[in-house]
């Protein structure tokens, strides 16, 4: 379907889904489509028990990655979008250029921070470390609304597409010819088996159609909007 509609995606794969399934992923990256760091064992960061085990998790997915690509990837989705206090740091050893995990804009870019959060002390905003954020949410991921839908729940499938068809309207009408011409970003988080799962893709098609129609908006990768 994104090959037909012209769109390019980043799909950010765990090492261990690319060394469990090679070619579903080799295919992915013949269709020209972006890869992304997604932890090795999609185990959030802040459950490890030192900043050794998640570098080492890391480290292991980079080395997936480039077996798949043949190049380590420039940008990093962290599993539940969680961060350890070390994770800036791991980020900036292994030279990434940008992380899509953040929260603190909802259709604008900015610097990530390498800020701490102590449970007992005030909240540290830290300096700049020139990795780009380019902001996530909840309310437009596929699965806090569909992974259970059809199976354990129900929810109004079709109220979800036009909840994120109305976002999407939002950020058009307040970022289109403002901002010296700079228009809003906006993520779009989808998962294989819970979008992939009928009739969810030929809603997507339209929420896509429906954008497409739009003047002005292009659709990129998260590197290329980088």
């Amino acid at each position: 379907m994104f090959d037909r509609l012209d769109v390019p995606a980043t799909w950010f794969v765990p090492g261990h889904t690319i060394d469990s399934f090679p070619e579903p992923c080799e295919r992915v990256v013949d269709a020209g489509h972006e890869i992304g760091h997604h932890g090795w064992s999609h185990t959030p960061p802040g459950e490890y028990e030192s900043r050794e085990a998640e570098r080492a998790d890391v480290a292991r997915g980079i080395e997936s990655i480039e077996s798949l690509t043949g190049s380590p990837p420039a940008g990093y989705r962290s599993p539940s979008w969680d961060f350890s206090p070390y994770t800036v740091s791991i980020l900036r050893e292994f030279g990434f250029e940008y992380s899509s995990s953040g929260m603190a804009r909802e259709f604008e870019p900015y610097e990530l921070t390498d800020e701490h959060a102590p449970v007992d002390e005030p909240y540290e905003v830290g300096e700049p470390v020139g990795i780009t954020e380019v902001p996530v949410s909840w309310q437009r991921d596929d699965y806090p609304a569909l992974a259970f839908s059809g199976n354990r729940a129900f929810a109004d499938e079709a109220a979800v597409f036009d909840h994120w068809r109305r976002q999407f309207d939002w950020m058009y009408e307040q970022y289109e010819g403002t901002r010296s011409g700079e228009g809003g970003v906006y993520v779009l988080t989808l998962h294989p088996q819970v979008s992939g799962r009928s009739p969810r893709p030929s809603m997507l098609r339209e929420l896509i159609e429906h954008m497409a129609a739009k003047p002005g908006v292009e659709f990129a990768t998260v590197g290329e909007v980088v």
